[in-house]
């Protein structure tokens, strides 16, 4: 079947683009591409430096002829409508049919040439693709995320022709902008031959094996100097993106500057150089070295290059240690003074009075998680005071590091340098909670009052905006809560805030249905009105492997038929009060179930006390064969007045006590 190569080549695309780019190009032609009616057997884009590749294959040589059935107005309906919708099909009222009081219009559509609908879909896809930021270059109104060099568009093997904006479509594409040989510029009629000639003028077409490159090239150099590379996935998407033929390089730095702390010196690198760190497998510090990546392969073997890169180096980490040795002369309070000129947010007030709140916040948690209250509101007093260093303003993704480092450089409490290293965690999923009692209080109040402060100002968020990072505030909350198994009850910070409880409840059902829970146990246990995380967790685990079981999704079952009698029976009037009894003459299912229920329900409340979840639930399994014989069995609505009330008192009984465990009326199935 014919094969579609298509490939846009530009200036640099920036790297954090690039993988969207392919996506986007993706999902814009197979769009296109159905539209026409055509379902290619592969379709396949990528992403380069400086091109974006699309290769379709299994597409016809032409369109199929279409029919098109376009359903119109109702019989009878305002002119207006009909004037419209014969506009659209192209045709005369007396052309349309009319089946059961509506309009069709039957419209043929003779298929088109793929070559026309490929240059049609390349013109609308340039024109309209979504780069986060584009631009115009020369005298053109194009715009593209860099000025657009070239544009290679083949079909079996044939140029498909068109222009856009005077770039004219062709089969020539270029190689590596140093290293090819002779002329850069090279044919290619298929993707075999693009893909083999771009390898031979110095070009890794695939992402994925630019990346493998680098990694393997890398871990060798290291292995010879008996070194390892400290791994950085997000930096080697980045550099991945930044050299068409990538290679590693191992340079040297002085290694005075270890003295700085290691995160100071891998900031450094990644953030400014995007180099990698290196460390010392025996000791697992960093060694003084490093890794670039560049994108040549140089005749002297990488030296000049590595001597260039560790002067450059050299110059970022001499500003570090300058910024380190000025730090250390100012101190904390100096800093302190400083929040007061900074703004937290207009509604908020300043740093220093968030700060402020976070000190009485801390003191009040520390008790409740068995840390020192001084201790904590010292952290607390301390925690965003490196935000006014000169290190955390050149490296703003050091701070609270920093503040760790320099409370250990001042001689403070380990503890203390600890929680103000720490109150930024958890900062993703991917990152650890603190453990230590003072850091947990810190952390939890610094988080909290982010979230009691927006939501008192109704900034929440609002689909996918969330410009104050709320939602990681409110998961971190859940993660340091459930992780450190702390018993914290949530509406005691949130009381002035009762939409807080319920965004945590959501954010409690992202995380539980990350690990596979299900959000409406999440909802059935929340309607109880409980607020402590680790007995909702809890709860939860219990009542999902319940409900896994037979007897849990009979009983289920069971209640929502007797809840749906009730339900029923409530229309008709007032339920009876009260507790069923044992009638004489009862059937002896009844008399089976509401024994069942009076054995059941102290053993649920005892189990419950003591936060014996799965007891709980063991304990209503034993209702589940009682209720199904009752069904079975019974009728409910006996025209005895006095045994049907009974009955519909028993089944009251049921439902309470399935609900003591959680509103069961909330789960699905």
């Amino acid at each position: 079947m014919p094969q579609l190569l298509l490939e846009l080549f530009s200036e640099e695309i920036p790297a954090r683009m690039q993988a969207q780019a392919a996506k986007d190009l993706e999902r814009m032609a197979r769009e296109r591409l159905a539209a026409a009616g055509f379902l290619p057997e592969a379709l396949t884009a990528i992403a380069g430096p400086r091109r974006l590749t699309l290769v379709a294959e299994g597409l016809p040589a032409a369109q199929p002829e279409r029919h098109e059935e376009l359903k119109g107005p109702k019989v009878g309906a305002p002119p207006q409508a009909m004037e419209g919708f014969l506009r659209k099909a192209g045709l005369t009222q007396d052309q349309l049919t009319e089946r059961d009081g509506v309009y069709f219009a039957h419209i043929h559509k003779a298929g088109r040439q793929t070559t026309e609908i490929v240059a049609e879909m390349v013109e609308e896809i340039v024109r309209g693709f979504p780069w986060p930021k584009s631009m115009t270059w020369g005298y053109g109104k194009l715009r593209w995320v860099r000025p657009l060099k070239r544009i290679l568009c083949v079909f079996d093997r044939e140029i498909v022709p068109f222009a856009i904006d005077g770039i004219e479509s062709a089969d020539l594409t270029e190689g590596h902008r140093f290293m090819g040989s002779g002329e850069r510029v090279f044919r290619a009629r298929d993707f075999d031959e693009y893909r083999q000639g771009l390898l031979a003028h110095h070009v890794v077409l695939d992402p994925e094996e630019r990346k493998s490159r680098i990694l393997e090239g890398a871990k060798t150099l290291c292995f010879a100097r008996n070194l390892e590379l400290v791994e950085d996935q997000g930096l080697l998407e980045e550099v991945a993106g930044l050299a068409e033929w990538p290679t590693p390089i191992l340079g040297d730095m002085d290694p005075a500057f270890l003295a700085l702390p290691p995160e100071v010196i891998r900031t450094s690198m990644r953030t400014h150089q995007k180099y990698f760190a290196v460390r010392d497998p025996a000791t697992g510090k960093l060694a003084p070295h490093f890794l670039v990546v560049a994108n040549i392969q140089a005749p002297d073997g990488g030296a000049e290059i590595a001597r260039g890169n560790a002067k450059v180096l050299s110059s970022r980490l001499s500003d570090a240690r300058f910024f380190w040795d000025e730090d250390v002369k100012v101190g904390f309070d100096a800093w302190l003074k400083k929040l007061d000129g900074v703004t937290f947010h207009a509604k908020l007030g300043t740093m220093a009075e968030r700060v402020e709140r976070i000190v009485a916040l801390a003191r009040e948690i520390a008790p409740l998680v068995g840390a020192d209250v001084e201790k904590t509101a010292e952290a607390a007093r301390l925690a965003k005071a490196d935000l006014t260093s000169e290190m955390v303003g050149e490296f703003p993704e050091l701070q609270g590091i920093m503040g760790g480092y320099y409370a250990r450089a001042f001689d403070l409490d380990g503890e203390i340098a600890d929680a103000v290293r720490d109150h930024y965690k958890p900062q993703g999923p991917g990152n650890s909670v603190p453990t230590a009692p003072v850091s947990i209080a810190v952390a939890l109040a610094d988080k909290l009052d982010t979230l009691v402060g927006f939501f008192a100002i109704d900034e929440k968020p609002t689909g996918s905006k969330d410009p104050f990072a709320l939602r990681r505030a409110a998961l971190g909350v859940i993660r340091i809560i459930t992780e450190n198994g702390l018993r914290l009850p949530l509406s005691g910070f949130s009381a002035k805030t009762p939409d807080l409880v319920a965004f945590f409840a959501d954010r409690l059902k992202v995380a539980l249905r990350d690990q596979g829970k299900r959000h409406d146990l999440v909802d059935a246990v929340f309607a109880l009105g409980d607020d402590d995380l680790v007995r909702i967790v809890s709860r939860v685990e219990a009542l999902d492997a319940f409900l896994k079981t037979d007897d849990g999704a009979n009983l289920l079952a069971g209640y929502k038929r007797a809840a749906n009698i009730l339900k029923a029976e409530e229309k008709k009037g007032a339920l009876p009060d009260g507790d069923a009894v044992a009638l004489a003459g009862a059937p002896a299912e009844e008399s089976a179930l509401l024994a069942a229920v009076q054995r059941a329900r102290p053993v649920v409340e005892t189990a419950l006390s003591s936060e014996d979840f799965a007891a709980a639930m063991q304990a209503l399994a034993e209702l589940r064969a009682p209720v199904d014989a009752f069904f079975e069995k019974v009728l409910v609505n006996d025209t005895d007045v006095a045994a049907r009330d009974n009955r519909l008192r028993l089944l009251s009984q049921v439902k309470t006590t399935t609900e003591r465990v959680a509103d069961f009326s909330l789960i699905a199935g």
